[in-house]
């Protein structure tokens, strides 16, 4: 099946990009949003005590801990998704694109797979690309992350060649 093709502003650098990729290409920014949510939670949580209190703050150990925790993990799912919608080419992307370009030729250079080797046959990485294609938009749902190696990426990889 053919990945669908968007109009987009930015050059589109992985439609189904694996976990470790996005995460190792996140930007400060997405850092700063994550500790912004991680932040967040247990701020709001206690703004909401002092307006309307159930007891003793003593009482607040407990939900402070799991606010905190679930800020952390709301916080990393929207950076994830802003660094997601980089690689999509729905934000600009330029500093992605330059590591892209030259990691991804620094790989077809030395001929090792441009997205990883994979063990799995060409049905299942198949049916692992269509599950995690932009799931990233999905995540108040269901989260649910690229994990796979598979060359179903929506992106012509012969740029890569040339280049190196």
């Amino acid at each position: 099946m053919p990945v669908k093709e968007f109009n987009t502003p930015y050059p589109v650098i992985d439609t189904d990009p694996h976990f470790n990729r996005v995460v190792r290409y996140m930007r400060p920014t997405d850092y700063a949003a994550w500790a912004a949510g991680t932040a967040a939670a247990p701020a709001l949580l206690l703004g909401m005590e002092k307006m309307d209190p159930v007891g003793p703050l003593r009482n607040l150990r407990l939900p402070l801990r799991l606010t905190t925790l679930f800020g952390a993990f709301g916080g990393f799912l929207y950076a994830y998704q802003n660094s997601s919608l980089r690689f999509w080419g729905w934000t600009e992307n330029a500093a992605e694109v330059a590591k892209d370009q030259a990691e991804l030729s620094q790989l077809a250079k030395e001929g090792k797979a441009l997205y990883g080797e994979s063990y799995m046959p060409e049905y299942v990485q198949d049916a692992s690309s269509r599950n995690s294609r932009f799931a990233q938009l999905k995540f108040s749902a269901f989260p649910w992350f690229n994990f796979a190696n598979h060359n179903n990426h929506g992106v012509d990889t012969s740029k890569y060649t040339e280049s190196s």
